[in-house]
């Protein structure tokens, strides 16, 4: 087998991808943005859509979603199931707004001590739901799918653009972004979730970090700060990027500075909200905590899951057999992953948002067999796999990744959503 080639980190200080020559009006820019990022559009949007074909068509021949509530992974159809669960709870957000209280239950079950509130969820989603339903008549059933499909779209060519930077590589950006359509925990991305949209403004980021263009990596990421509190990771390894660039002076002060400062505003100022609404300024830890029974434990929760499985007993938090089993593998993967990508000697923003974002799911306690959609941010894992797949023919390309989007219509849609909770 042939070793990776190792990708240089160094980027040359720059602010635009465009050749010399720009084109003159926006018909010509807009020509230049379809033959740039369109093949990886194109790649996502095929393979994702025969996973999704797939997911519907199981779910029809199960016909278990039809014993269920519409509200926990049921409904009269089958694509009901993808407004369930999460995507119930952002339609209530988008129809209702907010109302943040901590409510206690009397003789709660062990570890839910208040009710559950919608403020878990943060705002950008179900904001975009609700403007995009105002514009468009839809409901917000058919406004959360809409945004989430764009957002994908919008993913696909930030991923593209971030792999192509790192590798020198058309192709091996357009493959990065047909992988992240087959991806374990890809059913996600064509539902009313707010994954898509996150890693959209995450692969951006990073992009712009990359590019050393800071004012407008810290506004992104001020922006994904809004969406979900995983973001950290996010700002995390922005404001890193930005810090070491004010060191080396190669920017200048200001506009590292300004990236480190905007970034975590979104996020901060959602918790400070939800804990001024509530009286208590870790109102939004503690519905996190006593709610939804998810919080850093320190891989506690991991730890007893993968015990669990590997010795065949269900005696830990929401055990599901399949999903646990799924995700019990790719937790076993994660090190040659990450050994690959650190080969590629990426940009310092991709491996501390990297690590970060995998220290911050398998060092959680929440549903174990959501580790496949909990990491679909962590895009950057499979970069060294599009890096060495570029060499392959596309008609083989092809043949790989199709099967491969065929088999995730099971194990990255109807395994979570059908087989576990998402």
């Amino acid at each position: 087998m042939n070793a990776i080639p190792a990708v240089s980190s160094d980027v040359p200080e720059q602010h635009s991808e465009e050749p010399a020559d720009v084109p003159d009006g926006w018909q010509e820019r807009a020509r230049a943005l379809v033959l740039r990022y369109g093949p990886a559009v194109w790649c996502y949007a095929v393979l994702k859509l025969i996973g999704f074909t797939v997911f519907m068509k199981l779910l029809s021949f199960g016909g278990d979603y039809a014993k269920k509530p519409a509200r926990f992974g049921g409904g009269a159809n089958p694509w009901d199931v993808l407004a369930s669960w999460d995507g119930w709870w952002y339609q209530q957000v988008a129809r209702f707004g907010y109302h943040p209280a901590l409510v206690p239950i009397p003789g709660g079950q062990p570890g839910f001590t208040i009710e559950q509130n919608s403020a878990a969820f943060f705002p950008l989603y179900p904001g975009l739901i609700r403007l995009t339903s105002d514009v468009t008549g839809l409901g917000t059933y058919g406004a959360g799918m809409l945004v989430s499909v764009v957002a994908s779209l919008f993913a696909a060519a930030g991923i593209f653009a971030v792999v192509e930077k790192l590798s020198g590589s058309a192709k091996a950006g357009v493959i990065a972004a047909g992988i992240w359509a087959i991806a374990p925990g890809s059913g996600a991305e064509w539902a009313v979730y707010s994954d898509s949209l996150f890693v959209a403004l995450a692969a951006w980021a990073c992009y712009f970090t990359m590019t050393r263009q800071w004012v407008t990596a810290g506004a992104v990421t001020l922006v994904a700060g809004l969406n979900r509190p995983t973001a950290a990771a996010l700002i995390g390894a922005v404001g890193l990027a930005a810090l070491v660039e004010l060191f080396r002076r190669e920017s200048g002060v200001l506009r590292p500075l300004a990236a480190m400062v905007l970034a975590p505003l979104g996020l901060l100022g959602y918790v400070a909200w939800v804990g001024w609404r509530t009286g208590e300024w870790g109102g939004y830890f503690r519905i996190q905590h006593d709610a939804w029974l998810h919080y850093f434990d320190w891989g506690q929760g991991t730890w007893q899951a993968i015990r669990g499985v590997l010795l065949g007993r269900n005696d830990y938090p929401f055990a599901f057999p399949v999903p646990d089993l799924l995700a019990t593998l790719i937790v076993f993967s994660l090190p040659v992953l990450i050994v690959l990508l650190v080969r590629l000697r990426p940009p310092l923003v991709l491996t501390a948002y990297t690590l970060a974002t995998i220290v911050s799911v398998l060092g959680s306690l929440g549903i174990f067999g959501n580790v496949s959609r909990y990491l679909l941010p962590a895009f950057p894992l499979f970069i060294a796999l599009a890096v060495g797949m570029r060499k392959l023919s596309w008609p083989v390309l092809a043949a790989v990744l199709g099967t491969g989007a065929i088999a995730s219509g099971w194990y990255a849609g109807y395994v979570i959503f059908e087989l576990g909770v998402p």
